[in-house]
């Protein structure tokens, strides 16, 4: 039979998203914010404790935070309350403040035999690496959520930027401050980014009682 007679035969590939939640992922609550420090303190990963809660604080994309620098938070023995760092995406800056409890894991960290002498704040582990990588951040994430419960699959890295953010808004309904925070040239875009419209609809409709 000549080949020109024969059936086509197509390659069926399953689709890249089959079986994964895709979209935005959702904030932390601050339930499981105080979870995940909890576990992180009873097991001892100063590191980790440092990178969750500066990951809180800074509301930075995760490519800016493992990037952070030694002097970025401190200064000698003593830390910053407020830092400013230039947006590796936008090459802006955006500044966040460090809060009191975070600024004391970040110097235990800062003190440590890990970070002595090193530049940058994550050093990797793998020596061709000078700091964590995104890759290796995320994965730092699956295994922090997982250990309080959550599906790994539903939250990221940007679970964590967003979460004080979404936070803030909801107590202050001030997008234009949360628009400096995470450091987004249009406001317009702090809403897409937040969810706002459909967040609003929702808290609208549980105060409407049939």
């Amino acid at each position: 039979m000549s080949k020109s007679l024969l059936p086509v035969v197509t390659t069926r590939r399953p689709p890249w998203n089959k079986g994964r939640l895709v979209g935005q992922k959702r904030p932390l609550q601050p339930k499981q914010v105080w979870a995940i420090c909890a576990r992180l303190e009873l097991a001892n990963k100063l590191r980790d404790l440092a990178l969750f809660n500066l990951a809180i604080d800074s509301k930075l994309r995760g490519c800016d935070l493992v990037r952070l620098r030694v002097n970025d938070l401190a200064v000698g023995n003593t830390g910053r309350d407020r830092v400013s760092v230039v947006q590796s995406k936008t090459a802006k800056p955006a500044q966040f403040e460090v809060t009191e409890n975070t600024r004391e894991v970040v110097s235990q960290w800062v003190s440590s035999q890990y970070v002595h002498g090193q530049r940058y704040l994550f050093p990797s582990r793998m020596h061709a690496l000078p700091h964590l990588s995104t890759r290796q951040y995320a994965r730092l994430i699956r295994e922090w959520v997982s250990a309080i419960g959550l599906d790994p699959s539903s939250s990221g890295t940007h679970s964590l930027r967003r979460t004080k953010a979404a936070l803030i808004y909801r107590k202050t309904g001030n997008l234009g401050a949360v628009q400096l925070l995470l450091g987004h040239s249009e406001v317009d875009s702090t809403a897409r980014y937040l969810g706002v419209e459909l967040e609003d609809a929702l808290s609208i409709a549980e105060r409407i009682d049939l």
